[in-house]
C-alpha cells in the first residue's frame, strides 16, 4: 500500500465527489492508487439545489450524501478537514484543526501528502466589500446557510404572525442581490413556500399583500450571461408571480431593514440574500506560487494541470480554465465539473502509465432556469443541426430534473438512484410541502 499512488481531492462538491467515487471504483479497487477525498463538511449536497433547501420545499435531510459511507462504498478514503495551504516541494496538502460544536479541537492541524493533488473547493458569492454585506446579507453557498436562512424566515413568519401591532414597512419583505439562476430560482421558490407556509396556521399573514419579493441586479437585465431570449421569458414570469425585478442598480449599502443602491433607492427589507458573483476561496489566492486570476481562481492548462505544477489539478468554479476559441475561460457551472471530472477519471490510468495527457474540450449543453412548479425556461445546444433549442414548460422542467438525477446516478449507479427517486416520491406524500422548522 505504501508504494501505490497517491491522489488527494480536496472538495467534495459536484465535481470532487464524482471523481473521488468513479477514480475510487476504478483505481482504487483494483489497487491502482490510493484515493483520498478532503472536505470541510461531512455531507455532499449538490449546490444547484440549495436555493429549494432555503426556501424550504427540500428537505436538507432527505438529500444529503454521507461522505463516509460513500467512500466506504467505493474504495476510497474520506478525511474531515479544510485545506489552507499547500507544500508544493515536499508535496504535501496542508489541513486546518477541525472543530466540535462546542469550539473544541476534534482533529488537530496536518498535514495528507500526494503524488497528485486536484483541487476541486468550488467557490462562494463575492459581495465586493459592499458596505453591510458581511453582517446583514446571507448567502447561499454551503448547506449551513441554506438552513439558516430557512430558520429565519420561519421565525419571522412567526413572530409577524403573532405581533399585535402592523407590520413594519421591511417586515416580510426579501430582497435578493443578483439576478442569476440562483436569485431568480430562489425568488420563484420563495412565492411558492410562504404562500403554503400560511395554510400550516399563519392565518394573520396575506402573502398577497404582506410578502414582498424583490430581485436586484446591476447588469441591465436579469439573468445577463445567459442568452437575451431566455432572460426576457424568465422576467416576464417573475413579473407574473408579481416579484419586483430591479434591473440597472447597483447595491452600495446593506442595512438590518434593507438595502440601498447607487441610483438612491432604498429597498426595505427584513432578510437579504446576497447571490450576485463569484470568488474562490482565499487562500488559493498566494498557494505556494500557483497561477491564480483576480477572483482567486487557479490558472489551469487545457489539460486541466496548473500552468506552474504539472502535479497538481484543479477543476469546477475553483479553476479557470481556457475556453478554445472565446474571449473569456470556461464558464463556472455543475455541467463544467461534470465534464471535467469525467475526463480526468479517463486520463489519470494514462498519467499512472506515464502517458501524455489529452486536452479537455468543455461542450455547451445549454442552461435551465427553474421556477419552481410555475415554469422552467431553457436552452438546449448542440441539437438541430448545432443551433439553438428554447425550451419552457413540462418538457424544460423534466431536462431540469434529469440534471440531478444525472448527478445522483454519477455517485450511485442507475439501481440505487432508481430507488432514491422512490423513496422520495413516497415521503412526499406523508409530509408537508413546505419545510415547517
Amino acid at each position: 500500500m505504501a508504494d501505490l499512488h497517491r491522489i488527494v481531492i480536496v472538495g467534495g462538491g459536484a465535481g470532487g465527489i464524482e471523481l473521488a467515487t468513479r477514480l475510487g471504483d476504478t483505481l482504487g479497487r483494483k489497487g491502482r492508487a490510493r484515493v483520498t477525498l478532503v472536505d470541510r463538511s461531512r455531507t455532499h449536497l449538490w449546490k444547484p439545489l440549495l436555493h429549494e433547501f432555503a426556501a424550504g420545499s427540500m428537505d436538507l435531510d432527505h438529500h444529503a450524501l454521507d461522505y463516509l459511507a460513500q467512500a466506504r462504498w467505493h474504495h476510497f478514503r474520506f478525511q474531515l478537514g479544510e485545506m489552507d495551504g499547500l507544500d508544493r516541494r515536499r508535496k504535501v496538502v496542508k489541513v486546518a484543526r477541525t472543530l466540535d460544536e462546542e469550539g473544541r479541537e476534534l482533529i488537530p492541524r496536518r498535514e495528507i501528502p500526494y503524488d497528485t493533488l486536484v483541487i476541486a473547493v468550488g467557490s462562494h458569492t463575492n459581495d465586493f466589500g459592499t458596505a453591510g454585506a458581511a453582517e446583514h446579507a446571507i448567502s447561499l453557498d454551503r448547506h449551513d446557510q441554506a438552513e439558516i436562512f430557512h430558520r429565519q424566515l420561519i421565525n419571522a413568519c412567526i413572530r409577524a404572525n403573532s405581533q399585535a401591532e402592523p407590520l413594519r414597512p421591511e417586515q416580510l419583505n426579501v430582497a435578493i442581490i443578483g439576478a442569476g439562476a440562483t436569485g431568480v430560482e430562489l425568488a420563484a421558490e420563495l412565492h411558492k413556500t410562504t404562500r403554503e407556509l400560511v395554510a400550516y396556521g399563519f392565518d394573520r399573514i396575506n402573502p398577497e399583500k404582506d410578502v414582498k419579493l424583490t430581485v436586484i441586479e446591476a447588469a441591465s437585465r436579469i439573468l445577463p450571461v445567459l442568452p437575451e431570449r431566455l432572460s426576457k421569458a424568465t422576467e416576464e414570469l417573475l413579473h407574473g408571480l408579481k416579484v419586483q425585478v430591479l434591473t440597472g442598480e447597483r447595491v452600495t449599502r446593506v442595512t438590518a431593514d434593507g438595502v440601498v443602491t447607487a441610483s438612491g433607492k432604498n429597498i426595505p427589507a427584513e432578510l437579504t440574500v446576497w447571490a450576485a458573483g463569484i470568488k474562490a476561496p482565499e487562500f488559493l489566492k498566494d498557494l505556494d506560487g500557483l497561477e491564480t486570476n483576480r477572483i482567486n481562481q487557479l490558472v489551469v492548462k487545457e489539460t486541466l494541470d496548473a500552468t506552474r505544477d504539472p502535479d497538481v489539478f484543479a477543476l469546477g468554479d475553483c479553476a479557470s480554465c481556457p475556453w478554445p476559441g472565446h474571449d473569456r475561460p470556461v464558464p463556472a457551472t455543475a455541467q463544467a465539473a461534470h465534464q471535467q471530472a469525467s475526463h480526468l477519471v479517463r486520463m489519470f490510468p494514462r498519467r499512472l502509465t506515464g502517458k501524455p495527457l489529452k486536452p479537455w474540450r468543455y461542450r455547451d449543453f445549454g442552461s435551465l432556469i427553474s421556477l419552481g412548479e410555475y415554469s422552467t425556461v431553457g436552452s438546449l445546444m448542440g441539437i438541430l443541426l448545432g443551433g439553438t433549442l428554447f425550451v419552457e414548460g413540462l418538457f424544460a422542467r423534466l431536462m431540469y430534473i434529469s440534471l440531478y438525477r444525472m448527478h445522483v446516478y454519477a455517485l450511485h449507479g442507475f439501481a440505487k438512484m432508481l430507488f432514491d427517486m422512490l423513496a422520495k416520491l413516497i415521503t412526499r406524500r406523508t409530509e408537508p410541502r413546505v419545510k415547517l422548522h
